[in-house]
């Protein structure tokens, strides 16, 4: 599928993994719409770019919030004639939590919902409601494609370390519904790709402590560092592009495979 002539909807656009695919999608003609809940950052980012990319404040645990940031992206497609190609969920958030803590206290259910609510819910409702506008975009090429949705998973998928029970289950989720996701939407020729990081150099690992840091490089094999934004947004394009990648769930993470703890 070509970027080119086409409306992107990017969450957590404003920072991070998701500001890279913003980036990169304008860079190879495509049209970015960001939607995040930093209003400072997303229109800064969207000045940057110019008309080639909108921003909405858009919070995707909140269902109204993303029905009216996915209207004003519909409208804007229509009106710059590059009809939706498709929707990169990269927003996401972290909030540790053992199951047990060291005074007794079990897993809060409000930081359970906290983080499934963004990371999976979030997820879930920003595709679906993007879905009606996206299949009915014009086909392309000999396959008839309309669009390919990406969605963010995490190497702790599959090797969560310890309270990470939470970020874990969600991303885990996010992981499994790939597949059927992909065979529900083959009839309207729409692809689904899931990719799984490790440690990126995000706002998220720039919280983490020199130690913290040091025992998550003696984890990685090669390369022994961070990947960087860029690094994940050329995989976001080439899932896009490559028509043979679908109900796939990639690991970009340098051979790393987590430890239970630092």
């Amino acid at each position: 599928m070509k970027i080119e002539g086409r409306t992107f909807v990017i969450s957590g656009g404003a920072s991070g993994l998701g500001r890279a695919c913003v980036e990169d999608i304008c860079r190879h003609g495509g049209s970015a719409a960001i939607l995040d809940m930093n209003e400072e950052q997303g229109a800064a980012l969207a000045k940057d770019l110019g008309p080639a990319a909108r921003f909405w404040a858009c919070d995707v645990s909140d269902t109204e919030s993303i029905a009216a940031a996915v209207k004003g992206v519909a409208e804007w497609a229509t009106a710059t004639g590059k009809p939706l190609g498709g929707v990169i969920s990269a927003a996401g958030v972290g909030n540790p939590n053992l199951m047990l803590d060291k005074r007794g206290n079990p897993l809060p259910l409000e930081s359970l919902d906290f983080v499934l609510g963004i990371n999976l819910r979030g997820t879930v409702d920003l595709v679906r409601q993007v879905l009606p506008h996206l299949s009915a975009a014009p086909p392309m090429g000999p396959d008839g494609e309309r669009g390919v949705v990406v969605m963010v998973s995490s190497a702790a998928a599959f090797d969560g370390q310890m309270g990470q029970v939470a970020y874990a289950a969600s991303k885990g989720a996010v992981a499994a519904m790939t597949l059927p996701m992909a065979r529900d939407l083959s009839r309207v020729g729409v692809r689904v790709v899931t990719v799984a990081p490790s440690i990126f150099e995000t706002g998220m690992s720039a919280m983490l402590s020199d130690k913290v840091r040091r025992g998550l490089e003696k984890a990685m094999e090669f390369p022994a560092r961070a990947g960087r934004p860029d690094e994940f947004a050329s995989l976001a394009r080439h899932a896009i592009e490559n028509s043979m990648l679908n109900g796939v769930v990639i690991r970009l993470d340098g051979a790393t495979r987590m430890p239970s703890r630092l």
